[in-house]
Order: C-alpha cells, then structure tokens, then sequence
C-alpha cells in the first residue's frame, strides 16, 4: 500500500456533447443520415458514430481538495458508461489512496471479469476512472504521469494526419496537400469513404504528395482476410506505409493471415481494450504496430500494453478517437515514455477545435504533438466545456 497523501472523497460524471457542422468522417453519403438520436451509420463499415463530439469526463476529487480528471470512449451510449462509474466504480474507490493507482486498477477489473465484463462499456468506464485517479496521484505529488511511469523520452511526438473529410477525391487529395504543406510528413485515409476505390484513393494521394510522405490507410474492419491480402498487394506498389483493420476485429485467424500475407506492416488495436487482449495478438505476430487507444485503455493498460510491444519489438503508433482533450494528454504523456514511438494520430478534426475547451500546454503544429509538460496528465477542462453537458 501506497503512502497516503490523499483518500478519494467523491467521484463525479460530465457527458459533453459539442455540436459540430459536418460529422466525423466527412459528409453524409446517400443514404445515411442523423437519427433522433443524434447517431448516424456508416454505410461503408456499417458502423454507428455520434454526430457531436461526444464524450464522457470523470472528476475524483480528494480529501486535500485536490483534482484528477480523466476521460473515456463515449461517443455511444455515454449514459451507459457513466451509469458505471457512478453506480459500480465509484462508490467502491471512496476512501482508497490514488497513489494506489495500479493496484484498483486491478482491483475494479476484477469485480467484474467472472460476469463476462472484460470489455465494452465496463472497461471503458474503468479506463476514464483510471487516467483521472493517475491525474490526481501527479497532481499530489507534483510530477507528470510520465514520471511516475519511470522517465519521459520525447518532449515532441510525430503527428500523422487522420482522416480527408471531405466529399470528393479530388477534395481529399487538394486537403491532403495542404496538411503536407503545413509540415506533416504522415496522411492516413479512411477506406470507408473511398467511394472512388481506395487504390484509385492511394494512387491519386501518391501521386499529389510524392515520394517522401508516409501514406496509410484504414480498413475499418471491411474485409475478409483473402479480400484485404489482395487489395492490400495492389496498394504496396504505391509505397503503402502501414494498413490498418482489414479483417473483423473478433477475427484473430483472419489477422494473423493478413499479417504473413502482405508485405507492408499491419496495424491494429485500436478496439483492444487489456493487455489479455493485446497479448494473444502480439505472441502471434498478428501485427506489427500496436495502435493502443487511451479513450479504451487507460494510463495503466496503455503502459502495459506499451512495454510488452517493445519487448516484441513492434512500434507503438498511439490511435486518437473523439474527445476534448484529456485522453489525448494522457496519451501523449505515456507514450513519451516508449522507445519506438514513430508517430501518434492527430484527429485534426476534433484535436484543434476542441482544444479551446482544455487548460493545457499541448499542442499540435507543423508535424508533431507538444507533450503537455504541467503535472498529472498536463490537461484539465475550461469551464466552458460544461456549457455542453448532456
């Protein structure tokens, strides 16, 4: 047991949701559109998203009145995560000292795992009550997180460019030019969206952007493995720098397929939540670049998952999804401590705008993230943000 500095007093829930005129991923194709709800799917990944920027924030504040926040994958559903924390996580923290971060991790895992809840909504919202209980244990002793994990390599992380919402090829390729000319050396984009054929999408952003710039691209989980081995081929001409989620994600045969039938590197991980998850892939070699998503994970898995990707000696590439900025810091901060870290996805979409709504020095300009250098994880929301309270 830790030495105590603090004792969790009270944990507390905000769902955001930032209105925002076109929806992630690009405009609505023909036949998709935004339901009462608020959600609208995805015809090309049959995927369901949220057409706000929605979020879930944790606040744990301790007896000395200091505060950790932390923030979790929420764009579906939030209520259903929140309802977690506030009626299963929480209460059972009350009292325990934050300094004993890693252990209740393990300790609210376990509360559930004999019930089928090591995944979905339940890890989710033990990710968010993580990162905010590692926030306040910085916080108390005044250091970053990146400190507590053992030391911080990089000051600066590579950005790569996620995502061309636009509606045209032609559009995406002119918007791609641009980020290029901006300084970012990295362009993934969304084979979901490719209406005009995602190699006719490769070849077009190859040709705009020459030979230096690093182009991947985005399954979304589309394919069957055999499909997704014979497009990936025909993307590798064009110096394809990595592909990501062809196959299913409960498709572990059909990865590992992937994996020894192409010739560039495959990514995934972005919907693995443990390193129980992580580690049947990495012993595997279903993969070659771990995409760990901090939203999904928390500080304490993301580490784990971290560390056992170097000792496979697969790269890092940390995965970016819908938030106001809190994951993101905490994201930042863990995977400035790893070794081979070649680049972070920057949603460019949702990381600048959103960032008016966060107290922070991170940053994101000319090809690389700004490590927030303040203490916890460097980041806490404005009290504008809650004008957005669902």
């Amino acid at each position: 047991m830790a030495n105590v500095v603090d004792s969790i007093a009270k944990v507390e829930t905000f769902i955001i949701s930032i209105p925002r005129e076109v929806p992630y991923l690009g405009p609505l194709k023909p036949g998709e559109a935004i339901n009462a709800r608020g959600y609208l799917v995805r015809k090309g990944n049959r995927t369901i998203y949220p057409s706000t920027d929605m979020t879930l924030l944790i606040k744990v504040t301790g007896e000395s009145g200091k505060v950790g926040w932390g923030e979790c994958y929420g764009i579906v559903a939030p209520e259903a995560t929140r309802a977690i924390v506030d009626d299963v996580l929480g209460p059972v923290i009350v009292g325990r000292d934050p300094g004993d971060v890693a252990v209740i991790h393990e300790d609210l895992y376990d509360l559930m795992r004999v019930r089928g809840f090591f995944g979905g909504f339940y890890v989710d919202a033990l990710a968010g009550l993580d990162i905010a209980l590692w926030d306040l244990f910085g916080k108390g002793l005044g250091v970053p997180v990146s400190t507590l994990l053992g030391g911080r390599r990089h000051a600066t992380i590579p950005a790569y460019v996620s995502g061309l919402p636009r509606a045209t090829l032609s559009e995406r390729v002119e918007f791609a030019v641009e980020w290029v000319g901006k300084g970012f050396a990295g362009v993934k984009f969304a084979a979901v969206v490719s209406d005009e054929g995602i190699v006719a999408e490769m070849a077009a952003l190859r040709e705009a952007l020459g030979p230096k710039v690093d182009i991947m691209v985005d399954l979304h989980w589309k394919f069957e493995a055999a499909e997704a081995i014979r497009l990936i081929r025909k993307l590798e001409p064009y110096d394809l720098y990595f592909a990501e989620a062809p196959c299913a994600p409960e498709d572990l045969e059909g990865q590992l397929r992937v994996a020894q039938g192409i010739g560039v590197p495959l990514a995934l991980g972005e919907e693995l939540r443990t390193v129980f998850e992580y580690r049947q892939r990495i012993e595997r070699r279903a993969m070659s670049i771990v995409q760990p998503e901090m939203g999904h994970t928390g500080i304490t898995e993301f580490a784990g998952i971290g560390r056992m990707a170097q000792a496979a000696h697969m790269r890092v590439i940390p995965h970016a999804s819908i938030s106001v900025g809190l994951f993101m810091a905490a994201s930042l901060q863990v995977a400035s401590t790893l070794r081979d870290v070649p680049y972070h996805e920057y949603q460019h979409s949702i990381f600048d705008r959103n960032l008016e709504f966060t107290g922070t020095d991170m940053s994101c300009a000319a090809g690389n993230y700004l490590v927030p250098t303040g203490v916890g994880i460097g980041a806490e929301p404005k009290d504008e943000v809650f004008a957005f309270v669902r």
